[in-house]
């Protein structure tokens, strides 16, 4: 997933929430709707979520120390979870204390065509975002559906825009149905009922991106994809004859981990084997360059031990040794 589409995605949310705050703010004061205090504090939250991404982004740019020795690069994790915890509790909680506050003592709206006016400019501002996240998207999409991409794309920034963005506009639908029934009806109670709703849209939102940046931050393996890449660039048919266990994780969006132990022929010099584990390497770079630390552990294929899998697997001739 490329950083510079993320960087983009998050760059062209963050100046389009920051104007839809300011103008939700103003609505808000002119016209005392709850609707719209509730949709100003989600759009100045996910200005913060976006600045947090931006954030998460460079610091993750930083280079391995010996403290860690594998890099940064979970940063972006880290805040993406950050962001999900920033948009239940301060997006949807103040939604919903907004919502049941309107709803127990509800008041006329003052000034409609303010709340109207911003709510239409909004739906416009936050279009423009979301087309950018799905145009950044799209390239990297592939033939998988969105769920797909969400759930299986290990850089984390556009899932997230795209899931602040299609929350947005559905809150502003919302919050302009909620304004738009108490104005028919002259009732205040429908303000509430519209920031009722947003509140709990936020917290689904923010729900799924915790359930999804956890699994990232658990650490996820490579796609199928990248597998079936490491597996045929690691076998040469020669020196390498098969693949007794591997194991791939994700150090970060662009940083990939691969661990195997592969079959070589017994009457193989350590010259000969050393120089084919090296060869090795440089095919599994070449045909997924993000995977940038790999151990490769040669052995002689055991059908029995290999049956056992890797944690109880017995390694002939004492301890394992690693070649990187």
């Amino acid at each position: 997933m490329s950083a510079s589409g993320g960087t983009k995605a998050i760059v062209a949310a963050l100046g389009a929430n920051l104007a839809i705050a300011a103008s939700k703010f103003v609505a808000f004061l002119f016209s005392g709707s709850s609707s719209m205090l509730a949709e100003a504090v989600h759009s100045l939250a996910d200005s913060g979520n976006q600045a947090l991404l931006l954030v998460g982004g460079k610091k993750a740019q930083r280079e391995a120390t010996s403290q860690h020795p594998f890099g940064y690069g979970r940063e972006r994790y880290i805040y993406a979870f950050l962001v999900s915890i920033v948009l239940f509790s301060v997006g949807g909680m103040f939604a919903l204390y907004e919502g049941y506050e309107k709803i127990k003592h509800p008041h006329e709206l003052e000034h409609w065509y303010w709340p109207v006016g911003v709510l239409v400019f909004a739906i416009i501002a936050e279009g423009f975002s979301f087309r950018t996240a799905i145009k950044e998207s799209n390239t990297l999409r592939g033939k998988q559906s969105w769920t797909e991409f969400i759930r299986r794309a290990k850089a984390p920034e556009l899932p997230v825009v795209l899931l602040e963005d299609f929350g947005a506009l559905i809150g502003l639908v919302l919050a302009l149905g909620g304004v738009g029934l108490a104005l028919l009806t002259g009732d205040g109670v429908w303000d509430g009922v519209g920031t009722l709703c947003i509140g709990v849209l936020l917290i689904l939102i923010a729900l799924v991106l915790a359930a999804e940046t956890k699994s990232l931050l658990l650490g996820e393996s490579a796609g199928p994809e990248a597998v079936q890449k490491i597996e045929a660039a690691t076998v040469d048919g020669d020196t390498v004859t098969r693949i007794i266990h591997m194991r791939t994780l994700h150090l970060g969006p662009e940083e990939l981990l691969v661990a195997a132990k592969i079959a070589v022929r017994h009457d193989e010099t350590a010259a000969e084997v050393a120089a084919a584990i090296d060869a090795a390497e440089a095919r599994i770079r070449e045909a997924v360059p993000i995977a940038r630390v790999i151990y490769l552990e040669p052995d002689i294929y055991s059908a029995a031990e290999a049956a056992k899998g890797p944690d109880r697997e017995a390694t002939p001739g004492g301890p394992a040794t690693g070649h990187h």
